[in-house]
């Protein structure tokens, strides 16, 4: 895992740089509006469940459970928007956010060639013209070296798998 532990680490730093930038930056504790407004469930890579999959040992039998289910429930084609079923939903904390994805990890603060910007807050503030000196991380990037990360699957299949093997996450 030292390559993803290095990949987070360029993450952190662009993310604290954009912050940095800009203290009326949306994305901080408080806001779980792309938790809650998903357009798939997430997709990780071999290592970046076995890292998820430490976050949720951490927790409760009975929180592990939930999330089992919730994520089976979204399992197949869920409807959109997806809340993320790791999402502590009355808080809106994430439970596991030190072991996140990359994908949660990069959102709102790396963009895509092609695809723009997904928050609404972020895209109105950059249509009006309010952060065109922001120097947004390279998505593309960011997925050319997760791409040498192993598998990448969604989140519904690595839970699959585990519980088929009778290791429930």
């Amino acid at each position: 895992m030292p390559q993803l532990a290095e990949l987070h680490a360029g993450i952190a730093a662009r993310v604290e740089a954009i912050r940095q930038g800009r203290p009326d930056w949306p994305c901080a504790r408080g806001c779980d509006r792309c938790c809650r407004q998903l357009a798939d469930l997430p997709r990780l890579t071999r290592v970046e469940w076995l890292l998820l999959k430490e976050g949720l040992a951490a927790l409760s039998p009975e929180r592990r459970e939930e999330i089992r289910q919730a994520v089976a429930t979204l399992g197949g084609k869920p409807p959109r928007p997806v809340t993320c079923p790791l999402l502590e939903q009355t808080t809106g904390a994430c439970p596991v956010y030190l072991q996140r994805p990359v994908a949660c990890r990069t959102y709102g603060f790396y963009l895509q060639r092609g695809l723009g910007l997904y928050c609404g807050d972020i895209k109105a503030r950059v249509a009006a013209g309010t952060w065109a000196d922001v120097v947004w991380g390279n998505q593309d990037a960011v997925d050319r070296l997760l791409a040498g990360q192993g598998e990448n699957r969604s989140l519904a299949e690595w839970f699959a798998d585990e519980d088929m093997a009778g290791g429930k996450a």
